[in-house]
């Protein structure tokens, strides 16, 4: 599913059975969110900052024609629930809620550490396993400059709504393909890292989730 939605529903359904209120489980969600969004940003522009590769990654910016759809649908989005009242009320409580909980984390500097320094190490972590497969592979680019291709990619791609990040992997291809390999060792990386990341979990994840069911925990 697109922006994660799959998995944010499990996770609120997790916390409501744990005896979370359903706005407090939607605001963890909507902060986690954030953080990850935010940290992943600033990552980004530090990379882009120290290395002369983002001259490259011009044609990734995405043009007039794909943000105008964007901005329209996030307008929509915003006006319908401005106006109408149904969506109007829960969507105020989350927020409201959402606020209260971050001003609670935030002052306490081991769940600022937590919540921050994990969200800036996870786009970290996932470039480095992305590096690992390419130096298997013979991808003939340095940890920085793969780690800029995908968070370049992961920005630029992550605002197509495809399901099962198909654009996102598309445009890490593409990335890593302007920044000098060969397109086919830039498929096959992209392959093994999604192999490594999604589909070899895929076993253990499944038999974790249905005892977390059987165990009525979802």
């Amino acid at each position: 599913m697109p922006a994660g939605l799959g998995a944010h529903a499990v996770t609120v359904r997790f916390l409501r059975t744990r005896g979370v209120p359903l706005e407090r489980a939607t605001a963890s969600i909507a902060l986690y969110s954030v953080a990850k969004s935010g940290a992943k940003t600033v990552v980004l522009i530090g990379f882009l900052l120290s290395s002369s590769a983002w001259r490259r990654l011009g044609e990734l910016v995405p043009d007039g024609v794909v943000l105008i759809p964007v901005a329209a649908g996030f307008t929509l989005a915003c006006v319908t629930m401005a106006v109408v009242r149904p969506l109007r009320r829960p969507v105020t409580a989350l927020v409201r809620c959402a606020l209260t909980d971050a001003r609670t984390v935030h002052a306490r500097p081991s769940r600022v550490l937590a919540l921050w320094g994990g969200a800036t190490a996870m786009p970290l972590v996932q470039a480095s396993v992305l590096a690992c497969t390419g130096e298997a592979l013979g991808l003939g680019l340095s940890w920085a400059d793969v780690t800029l291709a995908y968070l370049a990619a992961g920005t630029a791609g992550g605002a197509v709504p495809v399901p099962g990040g198909v654009a996102v992997d598309a445009a890490l291809v593409f990335t890593l393909a302007a920044f000098g390999s060969p397109p086919a060792v830039a498929t096959a990386t992209v392959i093994g890292y999604r192999v490594l990341t999604d589909w070899v979990p895929l076993l253990p994840g499944a038999l974790v989730l249905s005892a977390m069911i059987r165990a009525k925990a979802l």
